[in-house]
């Protein structure tokens, strides 16, 4: 079913409409928007979604960059259920297009991530600076999940950070070493203070896994035209996402790139240390996430960007001397993934997060090149 902008959802769809005052209908009753903030003046303005035989009007919200739906019970899925967003621009005050969310929720940490208060959520979708969005949500054959809410984010200007933190690692020429080591060269990577994050989110402790033998290559599922600059931002509003809205311990992914090649430190801990994240389900332990920045399923993905991706899978393999084009066995942790949790399953080093579960990710035109990016992060590895 769908419904008009300014029309209330029937028995089978929520509506979420959030509009200026001067728009919105003064009759309906509103919910109570909760905000949590960051450094930076980022903020996260959660909206509870009613039930099926309601529709929900909140007549003005803050600015805010990024929208997603979150839910109380990570167990719980839309599966069949539809999500459609549509934004208003805070620049031009048009409304865009009708957008539909990525209801898979595959993102997630395992059980030995540690943070109590984890919530279900899709993926979020970056719609640049906007000041109003509707949301309809048509119900799959199980139902809705309870505690049904939409997430916007701000990811405001960014912490700052202390004069002693280095904003870019550079990147390290291969120096002269025993072949048999195979290490790639370090490319640069940008800091976490380098795109200002504000460290008071995370949980201020770390989880490492063991050996990282695997790469997981994803997509955000976010905005893919976006200028490189805005970047920082892009991965600031990813970050509170899955800090303040999912209520994980930090932003999922153990690396990140953009659409011009640049890498960016994720998940704190350590860029060299074998950082537990929370990415592809079920195998997060003995991996690492790089999430291009960005939705391939038919974009076609920027040299560059592949290229990073390359350069990063590289060096973090190299490490501890897994060959970038061979094979490696894992255990699924989580019978949530397509393997049943403790099944020993051979991937790619270099593998997509679809390998790992059934999704789309990392988009039909990345995926494609998984190939490619083996090949020149072996060639890199001097293999």
């Amino acid at each position: 079913m769908r419904i008009s902008l300014l029309v209330g959802a029937a028995a089978s769809c929520v509506a979420a409409l959030l509009l200026p005052p001067t728009l919105a209908p003064a009759a309906v009753a509103e919910p109570v928007p909760t905000e949590q903030t960051s450094a930076g003046g980022g903020t996260v303005t959660s909206l509870s979604l009613a039930s099926a035989e309601h529709s929900v009007t909140q007549r003005a919200t803050k600015p805010f960059s990024l929208v997603g739906v979150s839910w109380d019970d990570p167990r719980q899925s839309l599966v069949g259920a539809s999500i459609r967003v549509r934004t208003r621009s805070l620049a031009t005050g048009t409304w865009g297009d009708w957008r539909r969310l990525d209801v898979e929720g595959e993102d997630a940490p395992d059980e030995r991530d540690g943070r109590s208060g984890i919530r279900g959520s899709t993926a979020p979708l970056w719609t640049g600076p906007s000041n109003g969005v509707a949301i309809e949500v048509t119900p799959g054959p199980q139902g809705l999940p309870a505690g049904l809410r939409a997430e916007l984010v701000d990811p405001g200007k960014g912490a700052s950070a202390p004069a002693s933190a280095p904003r870019t690692l550079p990147g390290e020429t291969a120096t002269h070493r025993e072949a048999a080591d195979h290490e790639a060269p370090r490319p640069g990577i940008v800091t976490r203070a380098g795109w200002g994050a504000d460290e008071s989110l995370r949980e201020p402790g770390f989880v490492y896994t063991g050996t990282v033998k695997a790469v997981f290559v994803h997509h955000t599922a976010t905005a893919t035209d976006y200028a490189c600059s805005d970047a920082p931002q892009m991965i600031r509003a990813i970050y509170q996402y899955h800090v303040q809205s999912n209520g994980w311990r930090d932003i999922g992914y153990n690396f990140l790139v953009d659409r011009c090649g640049t890498v960016y430190e994720g998940r704190a801990g350590g860029v060299a240390q074998p950082v537990l994240g929370a990415h592809t389900l079920g195998f997060n332990t003995d991996s690492t996430g790089v999430a291009a920045l960005g939705t391939f399923t038919s974009d076609t993905p920027p040299q560059p960007l592949v290229d990073g991706v390359s350069k990063i899978a590289a060096w973090k393999l190299g490490l501890t001397g897994q060959d970038a084009s061979g094979h490696t066995d894992l255990t699924s942790g989580s019978s949530q993934s397509r393997y049943p949790k403790g099944t020993v399953v051979s991937f790619d080093t270099i593998s997509g997060h679809r390998d790992a579960f059934a999704t789309e990710c990392p988009g039909d035109a990345l995926y494609t090149r998984l190939g490619d990016i083996r090949s020149w992060a072996a060639h890199l590895q001097g293999r």
